[in-house]
């Protein structure tokens, strides 16, 4: 059975950027438990571990957890508001990531 499978583009600010070559965004394929599941922020962040792991450590603690100072905002929401890393991604998801400001 195949798994569901859908682009997500992280948008980031330019204090992350330096760690992806300077781009504004950074596309990865999350990946859903099965057919019927979309992928979640978590899946999502999985991939960008694998393929950029120097921005996921700012992004994700030790835990896996996102980092308190670290807000990542799913077509318009909050995704503490969604159910954190549980949040389900819609088709052609935008995350913006978006540091805690000093």
């Amino acid at each position: 059975m195949a798994k569901s499978v859908m682009m997500v583009v992280f948008v980031l600010p330019s204090s992350l950027r330096r760690w992806v070559s300077g781009r504004t965004e950074v596309k990865v394929f999350a990946v859903g438990a099965d057919r019927d599941s979309p992928p979640t922020l978590g899946a999502a962040l999985d991939v960008l571990r694998r393929t950029h792991p120097l921005l996921e450590e700012r992004i994700r603690d030790e835990y896996g957890r996102i980092r308190r100072h670290i807000s990542m905002i799913v077509c318009g929401e909050n995704s503490r508001g969604l159910g954190g890393l549980d949040c389900a991604m819609p088709p052609g998801a935008e995350v913006y990531v978006l540091p805690a400001l000093a």
